[in-house]
């Protein structure tokens, strides 16, 4: 039996997303059992109104308060120490979950999460990685980091590397493909961090196999697992697709509203359309799993429907049950072994 805690007053809508998930999620997996943190009143009203019951599977872990998107991570860390939020990840902490979720506020998230759980001998900082669509039906590439980090030097894009990798083998790929975001293919391309980092991925052929550098639009051509990049160049690069679908989406239903023939095209396409939507859907994609800490935390995305936050839930629950950081604290010490025998030794 794996034990989510579940952060269920984080979003932008809070128990009416996370509970009927959650209830999704028991129907579905008869080896989950899930924590729900929050206001009692809030959640006794919401399974009332949803007809289900408090159970063995499905248990409440009260809390007093709620941290908001606009509560700076210092703040929280001092005066809101019995959020829901703070509860979920403290619940990871004590070993009373494996794994912990919630769709609250990202700079608090990591900021928690990292004081609580700790971060895995060897890795500086952690990371948030998320899946992207390709063109590639049988790839999703993975992306990292997503914004957890804003600095970047090659030790963290390195730990990242290894981390993304440990986290894609856990999903069934033996050997991940990586590569790393560079202004261009070339080698002499980039900064010194990127160029030092490429140099030492190269050296890892029994932990990834390392695809070089790649640019930005060819994330979306499937042709590597992971891509690896600084949170700053991230965070843009996950917002950019995010509004790219958006974009095309608007244009869509734009076009349909020219002409008769362009209505009655868009009823002969209606179902090449919906496989687009379903495709490019965040429901689809939707949840990041925070890398490089004692325990499993993920995070969703605050403006998630109930079908986008179910996903979520299900990746906590893989990532659980593949141990993945324990895993990830195997694979560092045996990449920094590697490292150290060709003369690096970044792990300050």
């Amino acid at each position: 039996m794996i034990t989510i805690a579940v952060d269920a007053m984080g979003g932008d809508r809070g128990c009416d997303i996370t509970v009927p998930a959650a209830i999704e999620l028991l129907k579905q997996d008869q080896e989950v059992k899930l924590i729900l943190v929050g206001l009692p009143e809030q959640l006794n009203a919401k399974l009332k109104a949803l007809h289900v019951d408090w159970s063995e599977r499905l248990v409440l872990h009260p809390a007093s308060q709620v941290i908001t998107m606009d509560d700076l991570p210092a703040q929280v860390i001092r005066s809101k120490r019995d959020s829901s939020m703070h509860q979920t990840i403290e619940l990871v902490a004590s070993g009373e979950a494996k794994a912990g979720i919630s769709a609250g506020n990202t700079g608090a998230l990591v900021a928690i999460s990292c004081l609580k759980l700790r971060t895995i001998p060897g890795i500086n900082r952690p990371g948030l990685i998320a899946c992207f669509p390709t063109l590639n039906p049988k790839r999703d590439t993975k992306v990292l980091d997503l914004g957890a980090t804003l600095q970047q030097d090659a030790a963290h894009l390195v730990q990242l590397a290894i981390m993304g990798a440990e986290l894609i083998r856990a999903e069934g790929i033996k050997l991940p493909k990586v590569a790393l975001l560079n202004i261009g293919t070339e080698e002499i391309k980039g900064d010194e961090a990127i160029r030092q980092a490429a140099k030492m991925l190269s050296n890892m052929p029994n932990i990834i196999e390392y695809a070089g550098f790649i640019e930005s639009d060819a994330i979306f051509k499937g042709d590597v697992d992971l891509v690896v990049c600084g949170g700053f160049v991230g965070n843009i690069a996950l917002k950019t697709v995010e509004g790219s679908m958006y974009l095309v989406s608007g244009f869509i239903k734009q076009l349909m509203k020219t002409s008769w023939i362009a209505k009655i095209s868009a009823i002969l396409a209606y179902p090449l359309l919906r496989r687009f939507k379903q495709e490019l859907s965040p429901a689809r994609h939707n949840g990041a799993s925070l890398l490089g800490l004692n325990g499993v935390v993920v995070k969703s995305h605050g403006g998630a429907t109930t079908e986008a936050f179910l996903c979520a839930l299900q990746k906590a629950v893989l990532a659980a049950r593949s141990e993945v950081p324990a895993k990830t604290r195997d694979c560092i010490a045996g990449a920094f072994d590697i490292l150290k025998e060709q003369g690096y030794d970044f792990s300050h």
